[in-house]
């Protein structure tokens, strides 16, 4: 069994193996907050299903430390032993759910990306993973002994370091209301309704009442942010996303600096394929360059996008079969 664990969704398959053949037998996917638990998310997955498990492997969005981790972005406390015990005693890992995303990136087939810049990747070089779902994920590979080496980051809730006055002013505008403002706040799902707060609560640009009202009457503004954004239907929605962009592409240039990523930056979570159309735009690149003295060396290297949405599911399971032997 594999799984993919998320603020929003969890997905669960079960695959078998034979002579290096993946087949999958059962798929779900569950909204994670109706669940108090991993395991309940788990048990309702395996109902009416006659599986054999050999074994399971989970990503999760959070640091694991000792078999453990509490979800980052959920109530949840998930640990490796009880996850054991509840599926009969079957051997249980656990990585992060980034590691996970970055486990599949040397797997993955062409058709599963998109190059939003060619760049001239170094051979072997270290590959960036940057994920904006509905927080902001990290990680990278390294090569290592013939073969990509995965390991998870939490700098998606490093400091936001703004990168001209306006994203100063966003900075300024958030810190009373968190103290501590991470990237995640302004770079992700959960972080587009705090810019597009910031353009309103300083009378930037007008709120339609169209969209007040349908801001109202949801649980959550992300989709219609983005959407409106997208189809250029309301100035405020544009400018909360070309914002969230630009900050995206500064964000992806800090880590590709910090851990070298001469192989390239890959680009995952829920956002960046519905956004395809503006990361293509010159002023992406020219955000994610602007690195003073090293923007030539940010310059050579490529630019992706995983646009396959189970591509953390297809780590997981990737790294259980790698880890876990009948």
């Amino acid at each position: 069994m594999a799984g993919d664990v998320g603020g929003s969704k969890t997905i669960l398959a079960a695959f078998s193996r034979a002579d290096d053949v993946v087949r999958p037998l059962a798929h779900a996917v569950f909204a994670s907050r109706e669940f108090p638990t991993l395991s309940a998310v788990v048990e309702r997955f395996l109902e009416g299903r006659h599986l054999l498990l050999a074994g399971a492997a989970f990503g999760v969005a959070g640091p694991i430390i000792n078999g453990r981790v509490q979800a980052t972005n959920l109530p949840w406390l998930v640990d490796e032993s009880a996850l054991s015990h509840s599926l009969g005693g079957i051997p249980v890992r656990l990585l992060n759910d980034l590691e996970a995303l970055a486990q599949a990136i040397p797997i993955l087939p062409p058709e599963d990306l998109e190059t939003i810049h060619p760049g001239m990747p170094v051979s072997n070089g270290t590959l960036a993973v940057v994920a904006p779902g509905t927080g902001l994920g990290e990680a990278f590979l390294v090569w290592e002994q013939g073969s990509y080496r995965a390991l998870p980051s939490e700098g998606g809730h490093a400091d936001f370091a703004p990168a001209n006055e306006l994203q100063e002013e966003l900075l300024a505008y958030l810190r009373p209301r968190f103290g501590h403002v991470s990237c995640e706040r302004v770079c992700s799902g959960s972080g587009i309704p705090n810019i597009y707060a910031f353009f309103k609560d300083n009378d930037r640009w007008p709120e339609p009442p169209w969209l007040t009202a349908q801001i109202a009457a949801s649980t959550d503004p992300t989709p219609l942010i983005v959407q409106s954004g997208l189809e250029n239907t309301s100035a405020i929605c544009r400018a909360s996303l070309e914002l969230f962009v630009a900050i995206l592409a500064s964000e992806a240039g800090n880590l590709a600096l910090k851990v070298l990523a001469g192989g390239g930056v890959y680009f995952g979570g829920g956002i960046p394929p519905r956004i395809l159309p503006l990361l293509r735009l010159p002023s992406f690149s020219k955000a994610f360059t602007a690195k003073g003295r090293f923007a030539g060396l940010l310059e050579r290297m490529p630019l992706r996008v995983i646009t396959n949405p189970e591509a953390g599911l297809r780590g997981a399971a990737q790294f259980g079969m790698k880890t876990i032997r009948p």
